[in-house]
């Protein structure tokens, strides 16, 4: 079976540099939406809250339980909210403060310039009201960057209307209320950082994504994809493999097939040559469980940088790790 290896002593070693740019690791908030960004919900989860980390944020109810009894806090991103006494709840639009049950933790996103989620600027009032109208507990206040990990204005733009947010709240008189604006972009390109929460997602797992420009924090990757040996068998010159024998082989020849495809999650990219971390070209196409490599080692390393992966597909890190399919098996090394 194909697996993933997760790298423990990597992963510690990015959240000590994230815990320099904050410095405090209660600071620290990380993002474990959509399976832990691919790399395993519940191993990220534990490693995360034996390294000292106190708050979570999720994408639904489902996640948060999964992982509740590791974290001081979760947030929720997007789900009904209901009261409960750790999780909190984004409120991503004004008609969502109604149908909230009373008394529950809330954190209320405010839309600066992404144009998503989040109430508008000049709803921002009015979602206070009804915040108090509607009994509940606003614990937090967010917004998100939409081009932090670009050379461009837009940032400190979006920066400096998130101050005028806080001043309008503060006048508000909520008590124990976080302000977090920064995420993995953010918080490498800054360098100074004033606010409650940092949410780290990226950088958790081992990217900085930011232009070279920048003075870039070497982060190390978290993640390896290795897929394991199913047969091998000996090509003559000219027999061609797979569908439509893409693959012509140029030579006699030996050639195995190795247990990932498409219904891994794996990208089939009909018209791009992929080479392995190991330095094996991916033969003809990507079937739906298989591919077919030139070698007969029993595991080959797919890739062990997905920045690497993300650019020969002509995509982002991000959707190579959440396309995985959770069905292949996660280890800690």
């Amino acid at each position: 079976m194909a697996y993933i290896e997760i790298n423990q002593k990597n992963l510690y070693y990015n959240l000590n540099q994230i815990a320099l740019k904050t410095s405090s690791v209660e600071k620290i908030a990380v993002v474990l939406k959509d399976n832990a960004y691919g790399h395993g919900l519940s191993i990220i989860s534990k490693l995360c809250a034996d390294y000292g980390v106190k708050h979570a944020i999720v994408k639904n109810l489902k996640e948060a339980r999964e992982i509740k009894n590791l974290f001081d806090t979760i947030l929720v991103l997007n789900d009904n909210i209901i009261q409960d006494e750790k999780i909190s709840f984004a409120i991503n639009s004004l008609s969502d403060i109604p149908k909230a049950q009373s008394k529950s933790k809330v954190e209320l996103k405010v839309d600066t310039g992404m144009h998503r989620n989040g109430i508008l600027l000049d709803e921002l009032e009015d979602a206070l009201k009804l915040i108090k109208q509607y009994s509940l507990e606003l614990v937090g206040v967010m917004t998100h960057f939409r081009s932090a990990d670009e050379l461009s204005s837009e940032f400190f733009w979006q920066k400096k209307s998130f101050e005028n947010v806080k001043k309008i709240v503060k006048e508000y008189d909520f008590k124990g209320v976080r302000f977090h604006s920064f995420n993995s972009a953010s918080l490498l390109r800054s360098n100074s950082f004033d606010e409650d929460l940092v949410r780290v997602g990226i950088a958790l797992y081992g990217y900085n994504e930011l232009p070279d420009i920048y003075n870039k924090i070497k982060l190390k990757p978290v993640m390896k994809l290795y897929a394991k040996r199913v047969s091998t068998k000996r090509l003559l010159k000219g027999q061609r493999v797979g569908y439509g024998g893409d693959f012509i082989a140029p030579k006699e020849m030996l050639i195995s097939t190795y247990d990932l495809g498409y219904g891994d999650g794996w990208c089939r990219a009909v018209d791009t040559k992929f080479v392995t971390a190991d330095g094996y070209e991916i033969l003809g196409r990507v079937s739906m469980d298989f591919i077919s490599l030139a070698t007969t080692v029993d595991k080959i390393c797919i890739f062990d940088d997905a920045q690497k992966v993300a650019k020969c597909f002509k995509t982002i890190s991000y959707e190579i790790f959440t396309s995985l399919s959770s069905d292949i098996v996660r280890k800690v090394v």
